[in-house]
């Protein structure tokens, strides 16, 4: 039996649908806004043929350049992940072999999916087959994050498992780049805890402490929140617990 989660990560749709509600929660979303410090100008150098994989609702697709041709490709199972309705745009397959011929795309994103991959040594080699040599891979994963999209969560990864999984895997060029700190650790914990506090739950009666308690637990959230934002824009905090990663590597040509 699998067990019940909490609450499930609400989905991303593209920023250009109500960019003042999604700069919000870039603020508020410190995973969020931590992929968008490192992806969105990435995004704005692709070219030629790009793959989302794990695309979701394709919420990326609206910062590539004009010039680049979309394709996205998703488990068949998206609507467990609260993906909504299947897209045009998105091809759905097993989650195993890409239904594409070698060297078709100029560039792969994989955003915080990897961690979703029963097999993600298959899933990295998987995208490195449909790359062109030369070719490029964004690609972010969850470090300090809670469990989400269960029973569909299988991993974390260290930089160092990272290193070795993409060298592994014929890339050259490696960038890992950690998104955030452990201060922005501490708000993401906070702010999800002060979630769950205000949620009504049974027994009834646990209210009675959680009620009280989910105040004092969002002015703490919003304080860290604030540091986190201070402290990552001047390069303070430790980078050994960070929220997650950003990777950008090339295929050897």
């Amino acid at each position: 039996m699998h067990r019940k989660e909490g609450f499930q990560p609400i989905s991303v749709k593209s920023p250009v649908t109500n960019p003042f509600l999604f700069r919000l929660r870039c603020l508020i979303d410190l995973q969020l806004g931590t992929i968008v410090q490192y992806l969105r100008p990435a995004l704005g150098r692709a070219s030629g043929r790009v793959l989302d994989v794990g695309a979701g609702q394709s919420p990326w697709r609206a910062w590539l350049p004009a010039s680049t041709t979309y394709q996205g490709i998703d488990v068949g199972h998206a609507d467990e992940f609260g993906m909504g309705s299947k897209r045009a745009d998105v091809i759905y397959y097993d989650g195993r072999l890409m239904p594409f011929d070698d060297a078709t795309f100029e560039c792969a994103l994989c955003i915080e999916v990897l961690e979703h991959s029963e097999d993600p040594q298959l899933l990295v080699s998987e995208m490195a087959r449909v790359l062109q040599p030369g070719g490029v891979m964004l690609l972010t994963v969850p470090w300090s994050a809670r469990q989400h999209h269960l029973p569909h969560d299988y991993h974390r990864f260290t930089r160092e498992r990272l290193q070795r999984l993409f060298v592994q895997n014929g890339f050259a060029d490696i960038e890992i780049r950690e998104r955030g700190n452990d201060i922005a650790a501490i708000a993401n914990k906070l702010t999800v805890l002060t979630i769950r506090l205000l949620r009504i739950d049974r027994p009834i009666w646990s209210m009675c402490w959680k009620l009280p308690l989910s105040p004092l637990c969002g002015v703490l959230a919003t304080g860290f929140i604030i540091a986190a934002h201070i402290s990552i824009r001047l390069g303070m905090g430790s980078k050994d617990d960070p929220l997650g990663y950003f990777v950008r590597a090339r295929k050897y040509e």
